[in-house]
């Protein structure tokens, strides 16, 4: 069979369980190439050596016609550092790329989705990326995905046009915040407030997330992200072994669903502030009562699909 003519990125670290899943779902879609991010064991952390060897051991196991190139970090460099600073590598040989992390495990229909969108919008600068995660449980029309101003980066695809954009040092943040450009941006005083800490946090090296510097890059050139109507990837990634989403989340393991084709695309390029404002108060901001309620809803999840499981 034919394999998927647009690149894909797998990034690993330590957990052989999850990249063996994810590295399954990449075989089946049978990318003409994959590149393989991969960071070093941490010093404090012994065991890290052997997890990290098992889980470069199931990406030896290419057995589709596949042009491998793999970037292994002898040492530890950090999530932030090794995820941007691969991805960058990535962009200096390929213009487009599907970019999954090893607790992303895509729905097979995410592949064709991103690789149709990444086509249509190549020369858009407006589009800053493909998403692969909803979390919005509606949608206002018949349109196969939406526009956003948020980006989920559990699974997604990108031009190297838009990653040109990304700047680890974040040089352009003091001239946004003292401007007030980002409530202009946003086009929300409240969420203006609540992003500013937090991307202070990173410029001042109080917070190393990649994903705050690439949605930052974003937001300064007014960028959107496509969002899928369905949910096409489930991070299954959520607990102690995680570097950042350790948390009980209702969103960890979503279902997926396939997405039908061929799409339907939107009439026109504006973004979904209505749904924008429920990502924004149900994803990014929750208050103490909130985690509350999903934590509620987790555990009643779980026992529901334990029930069934029986």
């Amino acid at each position: 069979m034919p394999g998927l003519a647009t690149p894909v990125v797998l990034i690993i670290f330590n957990r052989p369980e999850q990249t063996a899943r994810v590295f399954a779902a990449i075989r089946r879609a049978r990318p003409d190439r994959l590149f393989v991010i991969a960071d070093g064991p941490r010093a404090e952390r012994p065991d890290d050596v052997a997890l990290v060897a098992a889980a470069r051991a199931v990406v030896e196991q290419v057995d589709w016609p596949c042009d491998v190139h793999r970037d292994y970090a002898a040492t530890n460099r950090g999530l932030a550092d090794r995820v941007a600073s691969g991805i960058s590598q990535v962009f200096e040989q390929v213009e487009t790329a599907i970019i999954l992390e090893d607790d992303c495990l895509p729905h097979p229909s995410f592949f064709p989705f991103c690789e149709e969108l990444l086509a249509r919008y190549r020369d858009d600068e407006r589009i800053m990326m493909v998403g692969g995660v909803n979390i919005v449980p509606w949608a206002r029309d018949a349109a196969s995905y939406s526009f956003s101003h948020y980006m989920l980066v559990w699974g997604w695809a990108t031009w190297r046009r838009a990653w040109r954009h990304y700047d680890h040092e974040m040089r352009l943040w003091p001239a946004a915040r003292d401007g007030g450009w980002l409530a202009d941006v946003l086009g929300s005083e409240a969420e203006a407030r609540f992003w500013t800490p937090h991307l202070e946090d990173v410029y001042a090296g109080r917070a190393n997330y990649w994903g705050r510097r690439w949605l930052l890059a974003c937001w300064l050139q007014r960028g959107l992200v496509i969002r899928p109507r369905l949910n096409l990837v489930a991070n299954i990634g959520h607990g102690a072994a995680a570097t950042h989403t350790t948390f009980d989340s209702p969103y960890a393991d979503m279902p997926t669903a396939p997405m039908r084709f061929p799409l339907v695309h939107p009439p026109f390029v504006v973004r979904d502030a209505r749904a924008d404002a429920y990502i924004f108060t149900h994803f990014f901001r929750l208050s103490p009562m909130q985690r509350v309620r999903n934590r509620l809803r987790l555990l009643l999840r779980r026992r529901l699909l334990a029930g069934r499981a029986r």
